[in-house]
């Protein structure tokens, strides 16, 4: 009996880590293009002004994509990057958030949103930056916390990818991409 207690106890260990590894591979950060972006994006400069965007958000467990646009505008006073985000979504929703990203040091930020829980950490990774952080989102079973891991590169058109990984207890539950086309007066 207690051999046969062992064999269903390490059974089950092989079970848990085997799941443990499936969903955590499931939510791992977005990674740049197979050809690697040309240039750097650098927040406080390539931020800085009026763009439009479009965008996705994928729901990984039924396929279904909500899209959106958005006016993104964005100003540099005293270390701190504001962009202010007005999106539209498809089904005739609108809402404004509102980034506070604030340098710590070089490539270093931590950011706040209303929606935001805590500080996103923020930092340059090579030629692209990466955003991670907390959500409350609302939904129809109430009030739901989310991770986002967000990678934002330059395109060779000059545009901004913006992709992002969105995850509940390690398990990718969506993906957001953004494309946005900077203006510059």
């Amino acid at each position: 009996m207690i051999h046969e207690d062992r064999k269903h106890a390490m059974r089950r260990s092989v079970t848990m880590l085997s799941l443990s590894t499936i969903l955590f591979g499931c939510a791992t950060a977005p990674e740049f293009p197979p050809a690697p972006p040309a240039q750097t994006l650098v927040l406080e400069k390539t931020m800085v002004g009026r763009s439009i965007a479009d965008g996705v958000f994928v729901n990984a467990l039924t396929g279904d994509e909500t899209h959106f646009k958005a006016e993104i505008n964005g100003r540099w006073t005293n270390n701190v990057l504001t962009l202010q985000e007005d999106f539209t979504y498809t089904d005739g929703k609108t809402e404004r958030k509102t980034w506070r990203l604030t340098r710590i040091a070089d490539g270093k930020y931590t950011g706040t949103r209303e929606d935001v829980v805590g500080e996103a950490a923020v930092s340059q990774d090579g030629p692209g930056v990466r955003l991670d952080y907390v959500v409350t989102l609302a939904t129809g079973l109430g009030d739901i916390d989310v991770r986002f891991r967000d990678l934002l590169f330059l395109n060779p058109d000059g545009s901004i990818a913006n992709t992002a990984t969105v995850s509940k207890f390690g398990l990718r539950i969506g993906r957001v991409s953004l494309r946005m086309q900077p203006f510059r007066n």
